[in-house]
């Protein structure tokens, strides 16, 4: 058999079906960064560049950071959960951690910076507008309900068509 493979990376130079300004809140306020969507016959790429992640000293303890797309549509809330308004993992099927569609791949940072490239087909980029993309300050234990057991939301974004 013969298969051709896709040129996901032809991706990059395109204008992208959806985006996100990520942004850090207050005690993490020099996280930045742009996460992009693009639809696909095979699925939506998700691609995320950040910068000003905290750094983790020591050979075992390198900084990864769960990474989620939540149900809610604002960064907003309050000062004890700054982005209280993003709510839940978005998980339009109620299926258990961490096979919730808004479940993604960790960001494993180096120095400070992330980059990531993902396929998958548990949403359409018409589903996840509107919704928020959030980091995480600890690593997604892909077990403990209903979140992972992932920390606190350190940085947000909010998805725009």
């Amino acid at each position: 058999m013969n298969y051709e493979l896709p040129n996901f990376s032809s991706l990059l130079s395109h204008r992208p079906d959806a985006w996100a300004m990520i942004s850090g809140q207050k005690k993490y306020y020099e996280i930045h960064g742009r996460v992009r969507f693009y639809q696909t016959k095979y699925g939506v790429v998700v691609v995320s560049e950040v910068g000003g992640l905290p750094t983790q000293e020591g050979a075992c303890e390198k900084s990864i950071y769960a990474f989620h797309i939540h149900e809610g549509s604002s960064c907003s809330g309050s000062a004890e959960d700054p982005f209280a308004r993003t709510g839940m993992h978005y998980n339009p099927y109620e299926c258990p951690h961490p096979y919730h569609a808004g479940d993604l791949p960790p960001l494993f940072a180096s120095n400070g910076y992330a980059f990531s490239a993902v396929l998958t087909d548990r949403f359409t980029v018409k589903d996840i507008v509107g919704k928020t993309i959030l980091i995480h300050s600890g690593v997604d234990d892909f077990t403990s309900q209903p979140a992972g057991n992932s920390g606190i939301k350190i940085a947000c974004g909010e998805i725009k068509g």
